[in-house]
């Protein structure tokens, strides 16, 4: 279906490919996997010809339609979502846009006199909408996008007063409409609410096209790829099973070919004495030339190749007082909206406590609440005794400085810590060599969130807030972040889309719904086990 053949690829100096070679097959579910910059969206944009190999070959075969989902959604403005989103099925949206010009037209008073003609032309024009399946492309298109947690008013409404993030799920859904021979999805669980990516996952395990995608969500990977290609070093490496199956692979390989590197080290090591002991010796040289010979034969096995893997060790935050926050019949309300209505609830010392909720259940708000950054309209939120606060947000990311250096921003943040403690600092949470220099401005949305959690961790709070720490982190460093959690002695409360994070953390969930609020007792795996759902409203 799709074939890679000894394809080489180089951006500037870094070479990303090398020879190397894959093949999708119709009906496989691959994860394309590998480091940051190892080149994920430059295999999908040769496979869209948006870019072509410096050598070898992609080739497609003939008729097959693609459907490929990128990062940059592009501008999007002037027509509704339902419309942005049919768009993507191709005439059949042509036709609607006539359709909804001639209700318009049949409806203005000053073209009574055309009536006739408009009304011939809107039986020919709906005729055709009917033969394309038009009415039912829009109710699909509206399923589509109600999966992806879209409510009716914002369906209809423009496009282009929708955020970055929304715009990213109008996008999705026209792939997702198309039901193309093959998707190329890059990131698609990027800006997602759990019950967005619960709906995603169960529509693109049923998809019965091939489908290619990157995500830094483990969970979702491992529930939907049944096949891992890996970018390694330029080459890419096959792994038939799902992304732990991967992971488990990838170890056990490493440590087979450390063994037979360590082995041959060996042999050569007593080889190599040998001739050193020996060369001088006349009775001995036809020994000698024939270890040399033989050395010069052999293969030479390589050292596994090392993932720079990044590892943050929390200082030891003070300890705080055994209640950490209470809410005492806490309102809140945005305009005619209420939010919470008489909200009781406390944090105590070491609970990790993880909120979770539909999109407007109020669960950033609570953050907000907490962290004092809104104030309640009626009752009470008391921090407790020795409590020293951190607050992970997203709009962290926006107030950096964007003319300091990742290393001024942090030299800013703590003016009297070494330099060296600074620079391990920024190692941990992958700025290594020359990334301490780049300026905040032309950071990823990944770097931000990590230079904002070094800023945040550095000097540790006692209690943690954090509202969707893992958006934008990949794999490696959303483990690190997860380990070093792990062990953190202090207490928290967040908001996470990502169940790996929520299972590995979480003692305590307190779930918002419109039939009210409640708290379990055990962690989100137990929440599971005991509700038979992942998120409200969504049974396993």
């Amino acid at each position: 279906m799709i074939r890679i053949d000894n394809v080489s690829k180089q951006n500037g100096h870094q070479l990303l490919f090398i020879e190397a070679s894959a093949t999708l097959h119709r009906g496989e579910k691959v994860g394309l996997v590998g480091p940051n910059g190892a080149g994920k969206t430059t295999l999908f944009r040769m496979i869209t010809a948006q870019e072509d190999p410096d050598e070898g070959q992609v080739s497609v075969d003939r008729g097959i339609t693609i459907g490929y989902f990128s990062q940059d959604v592009g501008e999007m403005s002037g027509r509704s979502a339902v419309a942005e989103v049919m768009d993507g099925a191709g005439p059949v949206s042509s036709v609607a846009l006539e359709l909804k010009e001639l209700e318009a037209a049949m409806a203005d008073p000053e073209r009574a006199e055309e009536m006739d003609q408009l009304i011939e032309r809107y039986g020919e024009v709906q005729g055709r909408f009917e033969e394309l399946g038009g009415y039912e492309l829009e109710s699909r298109a509206r399923e589509v996008l109600a999966g992806l947690s879209f409510a009716p008013e914002m369906m209809d409404g423009d496009v282009g007063n929708l955020s970055g993030g929304w715009k990213m799920r109008v996008a999705l859904a026209r792939i997702l409409l198309m039901k193309p021979d093959a998707m190329l999805l890059d990131e698609p669980s990027n800006h997602l609410d759990l019950e967005s990516l619960i709906w995603l996952e169960q529509f693109l395990t049923t998809y019965d096209g091939m489908l290619m995608m990157t995500s830094h969500d483990r969970e979702f990977m491992n529930r939907i790829v049944s096949k891992i290609v890996e970018i390694d070093g330029g080459e890419l490496n096959s792994y038939s099973g799902d992304y732990e199956f991967y992971e488990q692979q990838r170890a056990l390989n490493e440590r087979q070919q450390q063994a037979a590197f360590e082995r041959q080290q060996s042999m050569l090591a007593k080889e190599i004495k040998f001739i050193e002991r020996f060369k001088a010796r006349a009775s001995h040289a036809a020994q000698v030339q024939s270890r040399v010979k033989k050395l010069d034969k052999i293969d030479r096995v390589e050292p596994p190749k090392r993932r720079q893997t990044v590892l943050f060790d929390f200082p030891t935050a003070p300890r705080s007082g055994e209640d950490v926050v209470a809410l005492r019949n806490v309102h809140k309300r945005y305009g005619s909206r209420s939010i919470y209505e008489g909200l009781d609830f406390q944090v105590r010392r070491r609970e990790r406590w993880c909120v979770m909720g539909v999109n407007g259940a109020g669960k950033s708000t609570l953050l907000k609440l907490v962290t004092g950054t809104t104030d309640p309209d009626e009752g009470r939120v008391t921090i407790g005794g020795s409590v020293k606060l951190g607050y992970f947000a997203q709009h962290a990311m926006e107030l950096l400085e964007g003319e300091h250096t990742v290393f001024q921003s942090l030299e800013t943040a703590f003016p009297q810590a070494a330099q060296g403690s600074l620079r391990a600092l920024a190692g941990c949470f992958g700025f290594s060599g020359d990334d301490v220099d780049k300026r905040c401005r032309v950071l990823s949305g990944g770097e931000k969130a990590r230079l904002v959690m070094a800023r945040m961790l550095y000097d540790p709070p006692n209690f943690l807030v954090l509202d969707e720490p893992t958006n934008h982190l990949d794999l490696l460093t959303k483990e690190m972040l997860i380990k070093a959690l792990a062990d953190y002695d202090g207490t928290m409360l967040f908001v996470s889309h990502d169940r790996h994070f929520l299972a590995a953390l979480s003692n305590r969930v307190l779930e918002l719904t419109p039939e009210g609020i409640h708290q379990y007792g055990g962690g989100y795996t137990e929440y599971v086990a005991s509700t038979g759902q992942e998120a409200p409203g969504i049974h396993t």
